[in-house]
């Protein structure tokens, strides 16, 4: 026993695998471990440290991101329904703008086209009513000039609140007109002009007694003011359908708070 000890001993110095840069490699050192698992220590301290001290808003927003991220890569499928339906009304109303600008394939027929427009303008149909309901001597006319006046007020000022609401621009950059600043209509939504020859049409046609031809002109020259928006490239086609709509709940509103015979007798004389 005592001689076979010295000769183990003699055995484990000459081992290479016992030499200290060899026992490192296959047994870390304790103060290494002791290291390291202190700079995890601290530095797990640190980010505790930093996460108490970050703002609760920024942890709210950076726990929402993912939710945020998720939202906008699977989008609802009413968002999809109502962009596509935006990209096609843009895309169609550029087609029809063919009359925005001289360059335009109809762009020889841009002076006929504001014309028509005119006609379809507020100020100079208040000015219309105004001299027709200077001259008239009837009763029923007075009333009939009066509601109509009342019925053009109305719509410039619901057209100048929904447009200043919406705010949305037309297809093309052009820019409103001295008439279009003196009505407040210098946004596309809804679409004044649209709005006001509804109105017009179908108040024409319950109070006037017109031949069918006349009634069907009516209904064709309504059509044609407010198409005639898109192919200025003022309006969207989606701005002349809502501006028809609105055209008929302002009539069915007038006819709603329809002023007698003797209140328009009352605010003539007045005036």
């Amino acid at each position: 026993m005592p001689a076979s000890q010295p000769r183990s001993r003699a055995r484990d110095r000459n081992n290479v695998l016992n030499r200290a840069e060899f026992l490192s490699l296959n047994q870390p050192l304790k103060g290494n471990q002791e290291s390291r698992s202190s700079s995890r220590k601290q530095s797990g301290q640190a980010g505790a440290a930093g996460a108490q001290n970050s703002n609760p808003k920024e942890r709210r927003q950076s726990q929402q991101l993912p939710e945020e991220d998720c939202m906008q890569l699977n989008p609802s499928f009413k968002g999809i329904a109502f962009n596509s339906l935006l990209a096609i009304d843009i895309c169609m109303s550029k087609r029809l703008g063919v009359c925005a600008n001289r360059a335009s394939s109809w762009g020889g027929a841009r002076s006929m086209i504001n014309l028509l427009g005119i006609t379809g303008h507020g100020i100079p149909w208040i000015a219309g009513t105004l001299i027709c309901l200077v001259k008239s001597s009837t009763l029923a006319g007075q009333e009939v000039l009066m509601n109509l006046l009342l019925a053009l007020l109305l719509d410039i000022m619901i057209v100048a609140g929904l447009q200043k609401l919406a705010k949305r621009k037309g297809p093309y950059d052009i820019n409103p007109g001295l008439l279009d600043y003196l009505t407040m209509d210098t946004y596309a939504f809804p679409a004044g002009h649209a709005s006001r020859a509804a109105m017009l049409s179908k108040f024409f046609l319950n109070h006037l007694v017109l031949a069918i031809p006349l009634r069907i002109l009516l209904v064709l020259w309504a059509l044609c003011v407010g198409f005639s928006r898109v192919m200025i490239g003022r309006h969207h086609i989606t701005d002349v359908l809502s501006g028809f709509v609105f055209g008929y709940l302002q009539f069915r509103l007038v006819e709603f708070i329809w002023m007698s015979s003797n209140t328009c007798q009352m605010l003539i004389s007045i005036w």
